[in-house]
């Protein structure tokens, strides 16, 4: 398997198919509904930045299916590079949430205390 050190628009895609491992996938259609999720999670993300209401169990359910289908070290990778630095904060409380993510990982960024809310009560 090729080593990406850094994720750009042009690598972003090739190192998504070498970590995709969806053994029930059988065209490339269904990968790329799979990398689809990132879209749908900053859509997510940008709704809760305008509003302030998110969905989180939507979020954490397209969160795990990347997981599953890319591996934690990937899919996290790719979450870093394809979301806004603006939305790290949800993302972090959540990767938290699920145990894909150490808490001395990323320490620089903080939780978001609203997630960390909705987070307790499921």
């Amino acid at each position: 398997m090729k080593v990406f050190e850094e994720l750009d628009d042009d690598n972003f895609v090739l190192f998504a198919m070498n970590n995709y491992n969806n053994r029930q996938c059988t065209s490339t259609e269904e990968f790329y509904d799979d990398l689809s999720r990132f879209k749908y999670i900053k859509r997510l993300l940008s709704r809760y930045q305008q509003d302030g209401v998110i969905q989180e169990r939507l979020l954490i359910n397209h969160i795990v299916v990347l997981h599953n289908v890319f591996g934690i070290k990937a899919a996290n990778k790719m979450l870093w590079y394809k979301i806004e630095e603006k939305h790290w904060p949800v993302i972090k409380t959540v990767l938290l949430f699920l145990n894909f993510i150490s808490d001395t990982e990323k320490i620089e960024i903080p939780l978001d205390n609203h997630m960390v809310e909705k987070l307790r009560k499921i």
